[in-house]
């Protein structure tokens, strides 16, 4: 988004209020990889981000100072290794009391981002997709795939269930049980005929009631969005929700307590044309407006 870039040890990094980064690692994915591009491109078409959100008259770098702080280091080859190291750089980031937001990257680059960022109270979460992710193991005695991160962020301690909606789950499972799990532990599930049957505003509404007051986290996966709109992704699932809805449904987030968000799973490989970039550029715009909004308030309020 044109904006300064900033490494971690830059003496102006206690002036940052919301930290924009790039996760270029896809060693979750269990099908087709090709997320670790998607920062890259999403950098690339941020370049058509404009300052105002139109609909909202929010200005997210008047609001907030805004910078990129460049990618974290990854370790294509090495799972774990890769989890460790995005953790301390979001642990760095969040010492400086900076609010990020990400580009994936998988889905599964979210959990050490919530073990920096919540490790001193569990954060609630509004999250976007077609998939709960809330599945406990790939290929016998996997733990970690871009569809476990929310359960073991749940067994950590850094979600709390009872403070999550997923919004627009969809899709054939492995098994008649795979998202049971998830509701046991009190996860709000608006799969995606529920979604249809509320309509925009009942959804949002009962996402703000889910989530209330409490520190909140924003994941938005595109393959959320049906693929018409977002073709490169590593598990697209047709009948999916419009950019439109997206859009009117992240405005929706308007006033809450945010504290950080994310887009994941841009796989430009699948999409040569690069709209799916654009439209995951155009969600962390989205998304920046409210956070921005969120972080001024709170900021202005401990002044």
């Amino acid at each position: 988004m044109r904006l300064p870039y900033l490494d971690l040890d830059d003496a102006r990094l206690p002036q940052v209020q919301i930290g924009l980064v790039g996760i270029p690692w896809d060693g979750g994915t269990t099908n087709r990889a090709g997320a670790r591009h998607g920062p890259r491109q999403i950098r690339d078409q941020s370049t058509m981000a404009r300052n105002v959100n139109r609909a909202s008259g929010l200005n997210p770098f008047k609001l907030c100072n805004c910078a990129d702080l460049g990618d974290t280091p990854v370790n294509p080859v090495d799972l774990e290794e890769s989890l460790r190291l995005i953790e301390n750089y979001y642990t760095r980031i969040h010492q400086q009391g900076i609010a990020p937001l990400t580009a994936g990257g998988d889905h599964l680059v979210t959990l050490p981002v919530m073990r920096a960022i919540a490790r001193e109270r569990p954060v609630g979460m509004v999250h976007f997709d077609a998939h709960t992710d809330t599945w406990d193991r790939y290929f016998g005695s996997s733990r970690y795939t871009h569809g476990t991160p929310f359960r073991r962020a749940i067994e950590e301690g850094l979600l709390d269930p009872r403070r999550t909606i997923q919004i627009g789950i969809r899709g054939a499972l492995y098994n008649d049980s795979e998202n049971d799990w998830g509701e046991r532990q009190g996860i709000r599930v608006i799969d995606i005929d529920e979604y249809h049957r509320m309509g925009i505003e009942g959804v949002i509404q009962e996402a703000r009631k889910v989530v209330g007051d409490g520190p909140t986290y924003v994941s938005f996966d595109v393959d959320f969005l049906d693929p018409v709109y977002a073709p490169g992704t590593g598990t697209p699932e047709i009948g999916g929700a419009t950019t439109y809805d997206a859009q009117q449904l992240v405005r929706g987030l308007r006033g809450l307590n945010l504290v950080g968000g994310d887009v994941v799973e841009v796989s430009p490989p699948f999409d040569p044309s690069g709209n799916t970039a654009l439209v995951g550029m155009t969600m962390m715009f989205e998304i920046l407006c409210v956070l921005a909004e969120s972080v001024s308030k709170r900021q202005s309020n401990s002044a």
